[in-house]
């Protein structure tokens, strides 16, 4: 008996299911795509997505970290 049956040909995804979006780089903080990116993600081909995933590490930087809420204000005094 074939497992085939139950293979499912899934887009490659860079999701990791935490989809918050940085409110001044416009980027999902979870897989660092654009709100459009993520909108065309099904629609665009194999070759979109892979040029797209190769510049999803370089955006990192541009989300600016927290600087550590109410305990780093205490800490400054």
């Amino acid at each position: 008996m074939s497992d085939n049956i139950w293979k499912r040909a899934e887009i490659d995804s860079p999701c990791v299911k935490i989809c918050v979006v940085h409110p001044a780089a416009r980027l999902c903080t979870g897989c660092l795509r654009s709100i459009d990116e993520i909108g065309r993600w099904s629609r665009m081909t194999p070759e979109e997505r892979q040029t797209i995933m190769a510049e999803l590490p370089a955006r990192k930087p541009l989300l600016v970290q927290r600087r550590g809420g109410r305990q780093a204000r205490l800490n400054r005094d």
